[in-house]
């Protein structure tokens, strides 16, 4: 698989998108990060993060959490508080012409209140 970051995609949405979005493929090795997963994993190596394991970006045990979904290819979903902001994180495993191909890890910034609707 052609490992590549997320700024040399066809979709130039992605790369001003507020959230962070990492793509691994199904070994859990990063393939893809957009710009505010470079900016946001700096620290840990930003975009040289691109060819290594998202597994050594989770500490125990978020790390087995993310090693039970690459093998079942289940979805997570949560909301954490960090550093004074509320994210959702989103993880989601990801298909190419209908075969299993990995987690799309998506984090996004949200507003600690919030409206809920309840549509019909």
């Amino acid at each position: 698989m052609k490992r590549t970051d997320i700024r040399g995609s066809d979709h130039p949405w992605i790369h001003s998108f507020p959230g962070s979005i990492i793509v691994c493929d199904p070994s859990g090795i990063i393939v893809e990060m957009n710009e505010a997963a470079v900016e946001s994993h700096r620290d840990d190596g930003g975009a040289a993060s691109i060819g290594t394991s998202l597994l050594a970006c989770h500490p125990e045990p978020s790390r087995s959490k993310v090693e039970e979904m690459l093998r079942s290819n289940a979805p997570n979903y949560y909301t954490i508080e960090k550093h004074g902001k509320k994210k959702l994180v989103y993880q989601v495993p990801w298909h190419r012409d209908g075969v299993y191909a990995g987690i799309v890890e998506m984090v996004l910034p949200i507003p600690f209140e919030m409206p809920h609707f309840i549509r019909k």
